[in-house]
């Protein structure tokens, strides 16, 4: 019972380390001596590991060739899944997401959710001045989720809300870069604020593939 329990424990960091990137998809995971010398353990609890992990699906055991990490992780969750795409995937499905919800806002916001659109874009606008990154990370994913929410879809607002993990970490590892990307994106905002309190669907949806078309 003992050694079964531990090789739960084996299991849970071996996925976690392929969830961080140390095993890639497609990926050999090292030999069982390596294993045991990584995690600690005896290789028994090795094996119970990978047994149970190839039949969740996680890994594939190959004959001959050795244990490879499958191409999907059933388990694995949305905010997850987001976490080990690219750049260029993430941006490609956020315009297909933020369009559809652009032209959702227009039709069914409310003047509560206006006004919460039109307070985040004062904070963005704020923090710009007073070149605070952090503050214009927060108040551009609050402006843009208020958007989503002024949808009034509860599912794609689900949906962005889980983007916005995603969006955070790429705006962190451009902090250094500092404030420039959101003052000349600025204006690009305020024009869809206005597209969308004016109920123009088309501009709003020009706009927010404008916005995510420069988005680097």
């Amino acid at each position: 019972m003992e050694n079964q329990k531990l090789s739960d424990k084996v299991s849970a960091r071996i996925k976690q380390d392929i969830l961080d990137g140390k095993y890639k998809i497609g990926d050999k995971i090292p030999a069982e001596p390596e294993l045991m010398k990584v995690y600690e353990v005896g290789r028994s609890s090795i094996r119970e590991a990978i047994k149970s992990l190839a039949i969740a699906g996680i890994l594939k055991v190959q004959q001959g060739s050795g244990t490879f990490v499958n191409e999907l992780l059933p388990e694995e969750n949305m905010i997850e899944r987001l976490r080990r795409a690219d750049f260029d995937e993430i941006n490609a499905v956020r315009k297909l997401l933020e369009s559809e919800i652009v032209k959702l806002a227009v039709d069914n916001h409310t003047t509560v959710q206006l006004q919460e659109m039109e307070q985040q874009l004062a904070l963005r606008k704020q923090a710009i001045i007073t070149e605070d990154k952090q503050g214009c990370t927060n108040a551009d994913i609050a402006f843009h989720m208020a958007i989503a929410n002024a949808s009034n879809n509860k599912v794609l607002a689900a949906l962005y809300q889980n983007f916005t993990h995603t969006i955070r970490t790429f705006f962190s590892e451009r902090e250094a870069r500092g404030i420039g990307h959101f003052a000349m994106s600025h204006h690009l905002h305020e024009n869809l604020f206005m597209s969308i309190k004016e109920k123009k669907a088309e501009q709003a949806q020009a706009i927010i593939i404008n916005i995510l078309d420069h988005n680097y």
